[in-house]
């Protein structure tokens, strides 16, 4: 990893008119290196639409649902390249057929080139087409090696499950990059976006929606940058904003910010794998929701 600039790009957006959102987006792509010099810019969940497309499953697949190659995210790439940045762009994908439509994320280096798609492994109750929903989980953790360092991708609830950022490390991730539309609590949205950095020791980018999008949602915002040790190096408000910090490469050598206190552990390392046997098996919470919603994993229920 080299030393850079990470930038939170907290754009709101008009519910399921991608052109006007992909225009928003690069205009905003060019505020972020002209204001703040970014060389990686993060934008929201679904931003070439909104979360929530509030439209019959057909119609999305049809409308709104893209393929990989699709001239929204070829005129996002053409200005990564003419601004120089790299860009994380979340959108709806079309799968290679009805009712396959995946939550995913492109990223795009600052040569336009895009250099790994991740699709949401843990789509939220109310978005997985197993209880109704319209989207279809992924199946595998990505982490691209990019010229700024090695980046891990997920998505909003994707941030609740401790195992997949644990994997993304694993793997060698030095950031991860965490696009979302979040209707929970500023609380939960804090402790989980800091405690998947620190469990991992990673740069983590989380970027949360504002406004509404086409289901009448009304999202927080308050995205933020988190670094290995935990602090907040950046924090946005409610409204439309940019936020972004330089991300050191040696950021473990001290236990706190502020102190010279030497840092002595590695979560990673200092696993005790023997302790983790039962890990890879199905369970759920002895506590019931107040509604169970299904969920497809790939396999016969």
């Amino acid at each position: 990893m080299i030393p850079f600039i990470a930038a939170g790009v907290q754009i709101a957006i008009t519910p399921n008119d991608l052109e006007k959102n992909t225009e928003k987006v690069c205009a905003w792509l060019k505020k972020a290196k002209k204001e703040h010099k970014a060389d990686l810019a993060v934008f929201p969940e679904s931003v070439l639409s909104g979360f929530t497309p509030a439209l019959p499953l057909l119609e999305i697949y049809q409308k709104i649902a893209q393929p990989l190659d699709n001239p929204y995210i070829e005129k996002i790439a053409t200005q990564c390249r003419k601004s120089r940045v790299h860009a994380v762009i979340s959108f709806y994908e079309r799968g290679s057929e009805f009712p396959l439509i995946y939550n995913s994320a492109v990223l795009i280096d600052d040569e336009g080139q895009t250099l790994g798609v991740y699709r949401k492994t843990h789509p939220f109750p109310t978005e997985r087409i197993g209880g109704g929903g319209w989207t279809t989980p992924g199946e595998e953790p990505v982490v691209v090696k990019t010229k700024l360092g090695d980046i891990g991708m997920i998505i909003c609830y994707d941030g609740d499950f401790p195992e997949l950022s644990r994997v993304l490390a694993l793997k060698g991730a030095e950031i991860i990059v965490r696009p979302s539309a979040l209707l929970r609590s500023y609380e939960i949205w804090e402790l989980t976006n800091m405690a998947r950095a620190y469990d991992n020791h990673i740069y983590l980018i989380a970027v949360n929606a504002v406004g509404p999008d086409a289901g009448n949602n009304y999202y927080f915002g308050h995205s933020m940058i988190i670094s290995p040790i935990a602090q907040k190096l950046a924090l946005a408000r409610g409204g439309e904003e940019i936020i972004s910090a330089k991300l050191n490469p040696e950021p473990l050598k001290y236990v706190s910010y502020g102190t010279k206190a030497p840092m002595i552990f590695d979560h990673l390392e200092d696993r005790n794998l023997k302790a983790y046997k039962d890990i890879l098996t199905k369970g759920k919470s002895r506590f019931e929701p107040a509604k169970r919603i299904p969920y497809w994993k790939g396999e016969e229920q």
